[in-house]
């Protein structure tokens, strides 16, 4: 969202970015985190975001609550970027601006939240979707046949490496996340597999919290917390293969970024990579919660000869290397003009103002 927000900005459009502040989790989920096994949560206090440092104008709510008349300014469009932000945007008067949702995933992720969530696929909000499966899913599932594709694109500023061979150690890449469809234990199983092929396996893994105590990392994991974005791409570009063992993805933008540094990716049938990895050409894809399938497949990877793991590597960054931000940028815009169209014609909720060019988000 920074990035859309930055660019609409530079293209000449007024934006407001709206959040709430970071929300403290109550006694009884912090109890029920506890007595589930995922360790009693962290309150740490949020330093930064990636809105810091873009000139961006950037509203914080004073607590974590809907938004209010007092919050949003007339506007052409308003713009919902997950579910909750979906109710509170339907709370809003249509005079505010032509009503908009991004989807970035099919958020119904909690029992007792999910037909909260379902229900905002339903209301009559122009919807903007990150990938194919969930263009399908608004028109299958929720019968609305006019979403907007927007892909994600990479910051090839951010993410390159230039030619490289395999590592001196055979080195496999993960993300470190405790939320169950992320499918960290699915994780450890497979490098537990591939330690038993590979001795010396080295393991590279980041995430942006410390571990809570739900899984036990082995020693040959090295974990690094909340790297630097600049970072990120030297962790990339370290390892022979990038894993994720996801059990839902709405993207999986981090797949995109490996291969933007000459990783190949084996990943689960989600997001993206169901859509770009092929088997054999940039990586493998494997079935979900299948361990025996990923390390067989990251096994492969690894077992390549350096010649034939070059090969890999530079399809791996040819299929994202015009993956880029900027035409992703111009249909998200595009899809915003449609959604003023779609309110002046009654379609979806909301009325745009039309006196300037006016993003709220």
């Amino acid at each position: 969202m920074a990035i859309y927000a930055e660019w609409l900005t530079k293209r000449g459009h007024n934006v407001t970015l709206i959040s709430p502040p970071p929300q403290r989790v109550s006694l009884k989920r912090a109890v029920k985190r506890w007595f589930t096994g995922r360790g009693w949560p962290k309150y740490q206090r949020i330093v930064g975001s990636h809105v810091d440092g873009r000139g961006l104008n950037h509203l914080v709510l004073d607590t974590h609550r809907p938004l209010t008349t007092d919050d949003v300014k007339a506007s052409d469009v308003v713009v919902a970027t997950w579910w909750e932000t979906a109710e509170w945007l339907m709370g809003l008067p249509d005079h505010l601006g032509a009503k908009a949702y991004l989807i970035q995933h099919h958020e119904v992720f909690e029992s007792v939240h999910r037909e909260r969530c379902e229900a905002t696929y339903r209301l009559p909000l122009h919807k903007i979707v990150v990938a194919k499966w969930l263009k399908y899913l608004m028109e299958n599932l929720y019968d609305d046949c006019e979403s907007d594709l927007v892909t994600n694109g990479v910051d090839h500023d951010l993410f390159f490496a230039p030619v490289r061979s395999k590592q001196a150690s055979p080195t496999v890449g993960v993300l470190y996340h405790e939320a169950g469809f992320k499918g960290f234990d699915v994780v450890l199983g497979t490098l537990e597999k591939l330690k038993c092929q590979w001795p010396d396996l080295r393991v590279v893994a980041f995430g942006s919290d410390e571990p809570s105590g739900v899984y036990v990392l082995p020693s040959y994991v090295e974990l690094h917390v909340n790297p630097r974005q600049e970072a990120l791409r030297g962790l990339y570009a370290s390892c022979d293969v990038w894993l994720t063992t996801s059990r839902s993805e709405g993207f999986n933008l981090m797949a995109m970024e490996a291969m933007a540094c000459r990783t190949p990716v084996v990943s689960t049938r989600t997001g993206w990579p169901a859509e770009a990895v092929r088997d054999g050409v940039n990586g493998y894809l494997v079935d979900i919660d299948d361990a025996a399938a990923a390390a067989q497949a990251a096994h492969k990877v690894l077992a390549l000869i350096d010649s034939e793991w070059r090969v890999m590597s530079d399809r791996a960054f040819a299929t994202v290397r015009d993956a880029t931000w900027e035409p992703s940028c111009q249909l998200f815009e595009r899809a915003l003009r449609r959604a003023i169209k779609r309110a002046d014609l009654g379609e979806i909720a909301g009325k745009a103002t039309h006196a300037a060019n006016k993003v709220n988000g």
